[in-house]
């Protein structure tokens, strides 16, 4: 069987340096916002032509401290609308309401499955306050069309990059990433972290993940316990050095699927070459999803869908239900993702051609 994605064989390159990190980890005896943090932190600024980050907990939390943060310096205030795409995971929604935020949702383009510009006027109001972009399977949104609709409108540009890590960078007021294992960049658990120019904003969301306390005892917000563990850090800044080859491994793959692949009944991914796009997932659409996963499955190819409910329709948005967005659940019905990583061996990525050109 050909994994969909094999996280122990993309781990155990590393197995040596991270034995390595855990006795050091042991040895500091420094559990919490240690040196590990303090340096991956620096790291992925760099990485990410940044000023700032702060290691969070989660790619959830990262997403929501933006959003509080901007509550607390008053850029937002509870109540305000935020446009999000309606064709995306349900963090990205759950993090506008988890800040007493009002989330708008708006169709993508089915060729890209990112939010579509084009539509994005029509539902903004007077409350109307940011964009949440997400950066989706790894693809940049259109962000210069985005940045013109922000400008002309006054309104906070928000990324969640949590699929995105490496991709050319956009041009928003803050980042979200999330290190969840199978991420681009993936730790051994959970972490995330955001990114961001804006020292203002820097500081309190480096406060608010510690209880609200810039200074021992002393708490300046409300704050939450949401700080990127050490261990986690530790083993993020053995993986990092490696996250531009293995994105333009993906790419290689990726480009043999696109011009390999032929087969009438499947539709392959919108991809321009460029290095908008680090494949954190390589996403085809048929109309008979279940039947080519079922077939794929038979001849040894192991499959996910990402996502088949989209958030609209999820029983926790009940207030959501009602509302109609043709294109995004026609991509919820008929997406599926191939195996697609940087230890996917070229024989594999042939035979996976094959059964798919077969079918």
């Amino acid at each position: 069987m050909i994994k969909f994605y094999d996280l122990q064989k993309i781990n155990q390159r590393y197995e040596k340096a991270f034995h390595e990190k855990t006795e050091q980890f042991l040895q500091r005896g420094w559990y919490i916002l240690g040196e590990e943090v303090k340096v991956f932190e620096e790291n992925f600024a760099t990485f990410c032509q940044s000023k700032y980050c702060i290691g969070v907990g989660n790619g959830l939390d990262a997403l929501v401290l933006i959003f509080k943060a901007y509550i607390e310096l008053g850029k937002l205030q509870k109540g305000d609308e935020v446009i999000v795409p309606a064709n995306t995971y349900i963090a990205s929604v759950l993090a506008v309401l988890q800040a007493d935020l009002v989330p708008v949702l708006v169709e993508p383009k089915l060729a890209t499955y990112n939010l579509n510009p084009d539509l994005i006027a029509e539902k903004i109001t007077s409350r109307t306050k940011a964009i949440l972009v997400v950066h989706l399977y790894g693809q940049l949104a259109e962000m210069d069309k985005i940045e013109a609709i922000a400008k002309q409108h006054n309104l906070l540009i928000v990324e969640d990059a949590a699929q995105s890590h490496g991709a050319e960078l956009g041009v928003g007021n803050a980042k979200a990433y999330s290190f969840y294992p199978s991420k681009n960049l993936g730790c051994l658990g959970d972490g995330g972290a955001v990114v961001t120019n804006d020292y203002d904003l820097n500081r309190i969301i480096r406060a608010m993940r510690n209880y609200g306390s810039e200074q021992k005892y002393v708490n300046d917000f409300i704050g939450i316990n949401s700080r990127l563990d050490e261990l986690q850090a530790a083993f993020l800044n053995v993986k990092l050095p490696d996250l531009a080859l293995d994105n333009q491994k993906r790419r290689q793959i990726a480009k043999r699927y696109l011009s390999e692949i032929k087969n009438d009944k499947i539709v392959l991914p919108f991809y321009d070459g460029s290095a908008n796009h680090v494949f954190h997932l390589f996403v085809i659409r048929t109309e008979n999803r279940n039947e080519l996963q079922e077939y794929l499955n038979e001849n040894g190819i192991q499959t996910l869908i990402h996502y088949p409910i989209p958030p609209h329709l999820q029983k926790a948005l009940v207030a959501f239900n009602a509302l109609s967005f043709p294109i995004t659940e026609k991509i919820h019905r008929e997406v599926l993702s191939l195996p697609l990583s940087p230890v996917l061996t070229n024989e594999e990525v042939s035979s996976i051609i094959q059964v798919l050109n077969s079918y």
